[in-house]
């Protein structure tokens, strides 16, 4: 059973996780690390974890499950520093929004004979902005848990033990969990998550540019402004590694996309905008 897990990580997922875990009754111990030790103290203040490391290896190395919540590029990082020192009684899994990168890495790392096991995982939950302030219990309540496990994992029995209490842990705090494949993975996202990120920040910056100093627009944009640029809010810092490791994907979505505005721009006097409307109105139905 499960009764140590490092978090090492502590922004708003990192802190999420913990506050969850500490609200459906993990008797166990969780212990954090973060860059910041200021973010690190807010998010132990809140009652996340039991305790602040400084050394995320040393956290790593005594603990039976490590949840990387850092992004991608650390993510990776972290992996090649722990796939040497860990053993086959441990298990390491992560947050990471783009899964083919991590999860080869993965599978070159780890889940093979005398190294710990490496369980790919996203959770389709977070919030525009980060940080451990706010961190929500009920985040992933609701949302869905992806995996994109290697089906060629060579797991010790103990290691296989951990990834099906993980995956129990994670149904425990309110996720779906489903299984899907790396590649399948970043192509579905860069439609039904990165594509509406991109849309919101370049129609964010558009309007920024053309009145974003109008002194009317508070009173004149309302609910569909609001809607439309929450995720206009997200920092850089959130999505660069996500850009970075899912380039292609978030082409072809993003030029798609472009065709398809252009399409609208020339029907805008014809019946063809009534069909972009429909089939507008039937996906939101389904």
């Amino acid at each position: 059973m499960i009764s140590r897990i490092s978090i090492l990580g502590t922004g708003l997922l990192g802190t999420s996780a913990g506050l969850a875990l500490r609200a459906t009754g993990f008797p166990g111990s969780i212990v954090a690390w973060n860059r910041s030790p200021e973010q690190g103290r807010l998010a132990l203040e809140m009652g996340a974890f039991d305790s602040l490391v400084t050394d995320p290896i040393e956290a790593a190395l005594a603990s039976q499950v490590v949840l990387l919540c850092v992004p991608i590029y650390a993510t990776l990082d972290f992996m090649e520093k722990l796939a040497p020192v860990l053993g086959t009684d441990q298990l390491v899994t992560d947050v990471g929004s783009t899964k083919r990168v991590i999860s080869e890495a993965g599978t070159r790392l780890f889940n093979q004979s005398g190294r710990a096991a490496f369980l790919p995982g996203h959770p389709m939950a977070g919030k525009e902005r980060g940080g451990a302030t706010l961190g929500d219990a009920n985040l992933f309540r609701g949302a869905v848990w992806l995996f994109t496990d290697d089906p060629k994992a060579q797991r010790s029995p103990q290691a296989t033990e951990l990834v099906k209490e993980w995956r129990q842990l994670v149904q425990s705090i309110g996720s779906k969990v489903i299984d899907l494949d790396p590649a399948r993975h970043d192509e579905l996202v860069s439609w039904v998550s990165h594509l509406p990120q991109f849309l919101a920040t370049a129609l964010s910056a558009l309007l920024e540019d053309q009145v974003g100093d109008a002194p009317e627009l508070k009173d004149v944009g309302g609910r569909a402004l609001r809607e439309m640029t929450r995720l206009g809010a997200s920092p850089y810092s959130m999505w660069r590694d996500i850009a970075l490791t899912n380039t292609e994907a978030v082409e072809h979505a993003l030029h798609a996309l472009e065709q398809r505005i252009a399409h609208l721009r020339e029907n805008l006097r014809a019946p063809e905008l009534r069909d972009e409307f429909e089939q507008a109105n039937r996906f939101r139905r389904d």
